[in-house]
């Protein structure tokens, strides 16, 4: 499709040379564009068309990259990739090799800090704009942050010392009324406040005439800003921590975008802009449902997402089933979420236990607190979170929870490898950094039935525990209607074979047992990383001649580390190979693309068995071996 304006900009320079009159043509053609290629390669959707305005006033306004634009959490950036001179490549977005999901350094010098995660720009720009200070360059500073984004702790500290100095930053709040799951608390209930305001209807009908008059020298500061702020009086929370209130203003006006930045790059020290856009904005199907709409598939745009009928059920479905029916058995269980009700599965409870639904937003280190708070009430939390998210709350995990031993399950999803996301949710880390934490059951299921009845374990018992699973569909086994409780620590033997024993951990068994179809090796569910199985380490040890482990988690302090750690303790000097996730940072692929490239793979781990059979004089390897 050709695109009278969009084709002849290559980077920002080029979108300014145009007149302001042609802006709401390019801003058509971005959002006609980034339709046409995202129905077809697939990625983060609703938020980058509901930007579209917004970045072409911001690219306008100032002189990237020399002014640092520095985006949260990066779902709304197909846009900015594609004025910055990557519409070519935006159909590789997500795609090993292609361009990266969310802003990245190494991509361009127009992404000035990565992200991936919630509510860090505000912290960034405070210290890029102490920094240009200190060197008394002339460089702009600007922040974009979303509602859902600002409700974050991490955004108050950084608005909390914005605040307290005198350093030239903007903030850009993009309102859209919703972050991946609706926006809940305080924040949101001001906001919303502010939108339903008489100042609100004011300015929605008379702003454009205040600042159309506004003169282009500092009277619009003497003058102008006072009267906005009068206007306002909702926008004083944020006068009284010393930032200067502007808006709210209409987030899909281009040209008015663009003369109320560029009256704002006038005004010195601290100031936030309230912009109000429309997630999925221009799209139907997106506007009516922004969240099936955040990330998509591809899809047909004449026919919209259609839901796919073949799916083998997720992991995510497997919790989803077995906390609602927990949950009908015992009133005690409570269900905590950081915003992020729909990706771990808390859909249905939250409309059969509406009492028992608690959504704290984008605040991980509170979710996992507030769950300690219930624990010593006496009921039963579960903290639903992604792995890459717990991250967030480690003080809390070691201090508000493990160190009182108190009564909470972690149900942690897209553990291991997460596919497009790329690094910056990558969850190959949990195992690692939980098996440091006293009093901790860690579990990880290989199949959709062991992760029903390890969150059953956790439940039944009395302390932390963690369930670990990964990202997306089972193996597609059935699950039975009983549940079993495990006993602690103890593993699973899945076939017994000759002098080389695989101890695996997790959803990667399905790979280990394809080993075990052309090497005569013994295959162990290890089922628990904390407490590990000793007993039968030790044993199985001393019966072979090599020991490997197999894990989707960081090698460094994982599961195959624990393994190490009882063959030594125990003078145990059997040959060992262990296998996970090595110590670098992983890009955008599929899962499939990482496990491989990370070498967790059939044939990596036959090599590395044959090579180390071949290079110790072992033994000779039987092919003749399958298991069921």
């Amino acid at each position: 499709m050709k695109y009278d304006f969009l084709d002849n900009i290559d980077n920002p320079s080029d979108l300014r040379i145009l007149s302001t009159n042609d802006l709401d043509n390019v801003s058509e053609e971005l959002r006609h564009f980034l339709i046409d290629t995202v129905s077809q390669c697939g990625g983060h959707f609703g938020a980058s068309l509901g930007a579209v305005e917004l970045t072409v006033a911001l690219h306008y306004s100032f002189d990237t990259p020399k002014d640092r634009i520095i985006w949260d959490v990066g779902h709304q950036c197909y846009g900015h990739k594609v004025l910055t001179g990557r519409k070519d490549e935006l159909h590789t977005i997500r795609k090993k090799g292609g361009l990266h999901p969310f802003p990245s350094r190494e991509e361009s010098e127009y992404d000035y800090f990565g992200v991936g995660h919630s509510s860090t720009s505000i912290s960034v720009a405070v210290g890029a704009a102490i920094a240009s200070s200190y060197k008394k360059d002339d460089k702009k500073v600007v922040a974009v942050i979303g509602d859902g984004g600002l409700s974050a702790g991490m955004a108050f500290e950084a608005l909390n010392h914005m605040g307290s100095i005198d350093e030239d930053i903007l903030v850009i709040l993009n309102d859209n009324e919703m972050s991946i799951s609706p926006n809940v608390g305080a924040m949101t209930n001001y906001l919303t406040k502010i939108l339903s305001s008489k100042a609100y209807s004011t300015v929605k009908e008379g702003s454009k005439n205040i600042l159309k008059k506004v003169p282009p020298s500092g009277m619009f500061l003497t003058k102008t800003e006072k009267h906005i702020k009068g206007l306002l009086a909702p926008g004083m929370l944020f006068e009284e921590m010393g930032i200067n209130y502007y808006g709210p203003i209409d987030g899909h006006d281009t040209r008015f975008l663009v003369k109320t930045l560029k009256n704002l790059k006038k005004i010195s020290g601290p100031k936030l802009l309230h912009v109000i856009t429309k997630k999925g904005k221009g799209y139907l199907p997106a506007e009516s449902d922004p969240v099936k709409y955040h990330a998509v598939p591809v899809f047909d745009s004449k026919i919209g997402v259609e839901k796919d009928l073949n799916k083998k059920i997720t992991y995510t479905k497997v919790f989803d089933d077995w906390l609602c029916k927990i949950a009908e058995k015992d009133p005690r269980i409570f269900a905590i979420t950081p915003a992020m009700r729909e990706g771990s599965g808390l859909v249905n409870f939250s409309k059969k236990f509406p009492k028992r639904y608690i959504d704290v937003g984008i605040a991980e280190q509170h979710s996992v607190t507030l769950a300690a708070g219930l624990a010593c009430e006496g009921q039963k939390p579960i903290v639903c979170i992604y792995s890459t998210f717990l991250q967030r709350a480690y003080d809390q995990l070691i201090h508000d929870v493990a160190l009182q031993n108190l009564d909470v399950l972690f149900a942690v999803d897209r553990a291991g490898f997460v596919g497009a996301d790329g690094g910056t949710h990558c969850g190959v880390y949990d195992l690692s950094y939980l098996r440091c934490i006293p009093n901790m059951v860690i579990m990880a299921p290989s199949s959709e039935e062991e992760c029903k009845n390890m969150l059953y374990t956790g439940y039944l018992h009395n302390g932390p525990a963690v369930v670990r699973y990964p990202r997306g569909q089972g193996l597609g086994i059935e699950t039975k209607d009983s549940l079993i409780n495990f006993e602690i620590g103890v593993s699973k033997e899945i076939y017994l074979g000759k002098k080389t024993v695989i101890f695996c951990f997790g959803s990667i068994l399905d790979i280990c047992k394809s080993v075990v179809d052309e090497l005569d090796c013994s295959l162990i569910d290890m089922r628990f990383i904390k407490p590990i199985d000793t007993k039968a380490i030790i044993k199985l040890a001393k019966e072979h001649s090599l020991v490997v482990t197999v894990e989707d988690n960081s090698i460094m302090g994982g599961a195959g580390s624990a393994v190490n750690e009882v063959l030594l303790e125990n003078n145990i000097t059997t040959e060992v190979i262990n296998i996970g996730v090595p110590d670098k940072f992983f890009n955008h692929a599929t899962r499939e693309e990482q496990l491989n490239e990370s070498g967790i793979s059939k044939e990596n781990i036959i090599n590395k068995i044959k090579n180390c059979i071949d290079n110790n004089n072992l033994y000779d390897v039987n092919h003749s071996s399958n298991i069921e």
